[in-house]
Parts: structure tokens; C-alpha cells; sequence
């Protein structure tokens, strides 16, 4: 009885140790202001589950979503729309974002003229920008509708 005990200590010790160590803490992030708005639901929905090696973690706030730990990529939608900006704009994935490097080395890039809005904010010394809105793209493009970076 006593060798059948030590077993069950030593089985749920190691089955916690595998579970804690694979378990990143829930993420506090701040909604955006729009964040309830229908799109971002369909944004959500399509997020996906690592962003090259960085797996999607928990979040706390509506209409977000992270990856890495620490979180190395952060998605907000619902933020406020942009129509007009003098940032530079790049499309990827047939998405437009404008990039706001001001934060260099993290890199926050604001979807251009769809509403609702998403950003996305990268730390470039743990993921690359580029990766991570090639495979954001699909749940963006797809849930809201677009209008096309000038010049």
C-alpha cells in the first residue's frame, strides 16, 4: 500500500509538472473601444493557434489575442478606424497596415481604412513583423471589409 502510494505522489506530481510547465498565465490586455463590434468576433474566430513558433495564449480582454511567452505578438481589434495617415503603409497578405516604428524595436502596425480596426504589436527581437501579418492575414481580410493605402 505504502509503494502504491508513493507512485500515485510521484504520478500526479510529474502529471502537474507537465501541465504547469506547458501553461503560459492569462494575459491582462485592455479591449479595444469597438472591441464588441461583430467583425472582431470574426476576427477572432480565425486567429491562429502559433505564429510561426509562438503559440496563442490566453487572453483577458474581448476581441484580443497573444502570442509567446512572454507575449512576443499582441492583437487588438475594435480600436478606432483609420482613413488618413502620414505613416507608411504597407500591404501584406492583401491587408494594408500602417507602421508606427516610434517603439523600435516593438513595431505597432494599425490596419488602414477597415472598420472595425485591428493593430497588432510586435517585438521585433522575438518575432518577425512580416510573419506575423502574413498569417494574421486571413482572419483580418476576411472578417472586415477594406479600402486601398494611397500612394
Amino acid at each position: 500500500m505504502k509503494i502504491l502510494r508513493s507512485f500515485l505522489v510521484l504520478g500526479l506530481a510529474a502529471a502537474f509538472a507537465i501541465g504547469a510547465s506547458g501553461c503560459a498565465p492569462t494575459l491582462n490586455l485592455e479591449p479595444g473601444p469597438d472591441a464588441n463590434n461583430p467583425g472582431c468576433a470574426e476576427v477572432v474566430v480565425r486567429l491562429p493557434d502559433q505564429l510561426g513558433e509562438l503559440p496563442l495564449r490566453n487572453t483577458n480582454a474581448q476581441a484580443t489575442g497573444a502570442w509567446g511567452e512572454p507575449a512576443s505578438v499582441i492583437l487588438r481589434c475594435g480600436i478606432e478606424p483609420v482613413e488618413v495617415s502620414a505613416l507608411p503603409c504597407v500591404t501584406v497578405g492583401e491587408v494594408d497596415w500602417l507602421v508606427d516604428d516610434s517603439a523600435a524595436p516593438s513595431f505597432r502596425f494599425v490596419t488602414f481604412g477597415r472598420t472595425p480596426a485591428t493593430e497588432v504589436i510586435v517585438d521585433s527581437g522575438k518575432a518577425s513583423g512580416i510573419t506575423a501579418l502574413e498569417e494574421l492575414a486571413d482572419a483580418v481580410n476576411r472578417a472586415t471589409p477594406a479600402k486601398v493605402c494611397q500612394g
